[in-house]
């Protein structure tokens, strides 16, 4: 409704408006003459004015004093929070939660009212649907005092099962289809990048390429439907590599939902569509003797070149290297080139003979570094040159940690772990020397490329 005042009615107001502060301007008048006539003729007035003086200082500090305590004090935090709600006094923190509510109108706003109860922000949300109900997976940033065991208990109380939390950071503030794109082009770009993306796209699992074929020649039996299965209460999930074999994922914490068995799918259908594939980037290098080498990726097409530079290696030089019967060394080079069980990197000379190979295998969880070097071209700083350059890629694709198995006889694989300059430790298994270098917030040491030598 608006309300209509006429001019009569406003100029009536402005009148009687006017006559009261006029009205108020005399009786200030009057009274401030009242006062300075009782100061100036009265027997104290000279001390009556100073002590006025005194009370109107005392009074003005302690205004300005109660004003800046008071006043402008920052104003206290709202007592509700929603999903856009701010967050509270102490800092924050970052959490993934995945709970299982039923499927029903009216069960995720429960949720979201209990979350906002406990002044949690919902940053992301993913629905992974069921055949009786719905698991939600948030992003959240919850209050830094929050402990898990109360959030768990909320979400229960509102209707949450078989909630799973753990602290998140930055990365996975990245959206999901943006993240899965992500990854597809790493996949479409390099082979070897396959158990790496499965790996960051569900999280903390392990991951092993099981081969059709052994390194001895003998069928292993490891093989998978051609859509795949969940196996073992959802926990296991075992797709078809698309080399042969079987590629078997694991998560006992976490059962796989049908979203993310059809995601890692995908990835591995992208896998075999595109075919045998690595970066044909390669890099020269000059030793300190003044000859050339090429520094390149290798892959199973390479397999007859190291067969040739295993015949010119010493018995001493592959049996540091493979721990074994020398005579069985050339029948794993088969399996150490694919790129689905890791990175290999090659050196060749200016002839374009292959001297030296550096592997770096996916184990499980774990990262294996592994070096062998034709004799005539040890003690040349090869070694070591590869060994930094399997690091950064191990860096590069999230690895914690890689080892190396050796014998403490074999003082150049030692000496190269030595130089990158690490943390180190050392395990002795049966005579077999373990040493793990941990990678976790350190730089990437630094290779000859990074270091400005010629690149083609």
């Amino acid at each position: 409704m608006t309300d209509v005042h006429s001019p009569k009615n406003t100029r009536r107001h402005h009148w009687r408006r006017d006559l009261v502060e006029l009205a108020a301007l005399f009786t200030a008048v009057a009274v401030a003459d009242a006062v300075a006539n009782t100061v100036v003729h009265g027997p104290d007035g000279p001390y009556l004015l100073a002590v006025s003086a005194v009370v109107l200082i005392a009074t003005a500090a302690f205004h300005t004093w109660w004003a800046r305590r008071h006043s402008h004090a920052p104003p206290p935090a709202p007592t509700t929070a929603g999903t856009g709600g701010g967050a509270a006094a102490g800092g924050t923190a970052l959490w993934r939660m995945r709970t299982t509510v039923r499927d029903e109108p009216g069960s995720l706003a429960a949720l979201c009212t209990a979350l906002a109860h406990l002044r949690v922000d919902i940053l992301t949300l993913q629905t992974h649907p069921l055949a009786d109900g719905t698991v939600d997976e948030f992003l959240l940033r919850a209050p830094a005092s929050l402990q898990a065991a109360e959030l768990t208990r909320e979400v229960a109380a509102a209707g949450g099962t078989g909630t799973w939390t753990e602290r998140a950071d930055a990365h996975d503030l990245v959206d999901t289809p943006a993240r899965v794109l992500g990854l597809a082009t790493r996949t479409a770009l390099d082979a070897a990048e396959l158990p790496l993306a499965l790996r960051q796209l569900l999280g903390r699992c392990t991951i092993h390429s099981l081969p059709a074929v052994s390194p001895t020649g003998r069928p292993t039996g490891a093989t998978a439907p051609v859509e795949g299965v969940l196996e073992e209460g959802e926990t296991v999930m075992r797709l078809r590599d698309p080399n042969g074999g079987a590629i078997t994922v694991e998560r006992p914490y976490l059962p796989f939902t049908p979203t993310e068995f059809a995601r890692a799918r995908a990835l591995v259908e992208l896998d075999a569509r595109l075919g045998p594939r690595i970066p044909r980037s390669q890099d020269v290098l000059t030793l300190p003797e003044g000859r050339e080498i090429t520094v390149r990726r290798a892959d199973q097409g390479d397999l007859e070149a190291a067969r040739a530079m295993h015949e010119r290696c010493s018995d001493r030089t592959l049996n540091l290297r493979y721990h074994g019967p020398v005579a069985d060394a050339a029948g794993y080079l088969n399996h150490l080139l694919s790129p689905r069980f890791g990175r290999t990197l090659a050196v060749e000379t200016a002839s374009g003979r292959l001297v030296a190979l550096g592997h770096l295998m996916w184990d499980g969880d774990e990262t294996e570094v592994a070096l062998v070097v034709e004799d005539d071209w040890q003690r040349r700083g090869i070694g070591s040159e590869l060994l930094g350059r399997l690091v950064a890629l191990a860096r590069e694709a999230g690895c914690e940690s890689v080892y190396a198995v050796t014998q403490s006889s074999n003082t150049g694989m030692v000496a190269a772990m030595r130089g990158l300059n690490l943390p180190l430790d050392y395990q002795i298994e049966e005579g077999t020397l373990v040493i793990t270098a941990r990678l976790n917030g350190l730089p990437v040491p630094r290779t000859r490329r990074q270091a400005g030598r010629a690149e083609r």
